[in-house]
């Protein structure tokens, strides 16, 4: 097994959690938001998945999926079609208002296969590549694609952590 083939396997995994934490939520349950300030999951899996799209498809050198393939159109959010919900205020968080879970597992899906075909064309080599060197020690791309897979899990977490209580609710 190779670093990229690691990369996709981790990739698979948030895949996966994605798709068990939406799995039969209603729109009641993929907007709850537990207190005023909370994310609902909904949010939490858009957010995670726009953040992949945005950062792979920058390193890849290609247009994002959500504007490419009419994912924002479908979502329909009175949202800049480049935000990816850094900085959102309770406002912008709730125009995130996701209606069946099937948007976001197939924005998922999309944004996966793009994710997966890219981290086919890349060798070790290209993994240790510097490109961004604003920071010290500056960030090689496997640094930045590690930094999507943890951010992803984490939120994939929050989601499934969230969805359980609306679950039981």
């Amino acid at each position: 097994m190779n670093s990229s083939d690691v990369l996709a396997d981790a990739f698979s995994r948030v895949r996966s959690d994605v798709h068990r934490a939406v799995e039969g939520l209603d729109e009641r349950a993929l907007n709850l938001r537990l207190d005023p300030d909370a994310n609902p999951v909904g949010w939490l899996v858009w957010h995670l998945i726009r953040v992949q799209d945005d950062h792979l498809a920058e390193l890849a050198g290609s247009e994002q999926a959500y504007t490419a393939l009419g994912w924002a159109g479908r979502f329909g959010f009175d949202l800049d079609p480049t935000s990816i919900g850094y900085g959102h205020t309770r406002e912008q968080v709730d125009a995130v208002h996701v209606t069946d879970p099937a948007l976001l597992t197939g924005y998922y899906d999309a944004v996966h296969e793009r994710t997966l075909a890219y981290l086919r064309t890349l060798s070790d080599a290209d993994l240790d590549e510097v490109i961004d060197d604003a920071w010290d020690p500056p960030v090689t791309r496997g640094v930045r694609i590690i930094s999507v897979v943890d951010d992803d899990i984490q939120h994939a977490g929050q989601a499934a952590f969230v969805a359980g209580i609306a679950r039981r609710a």
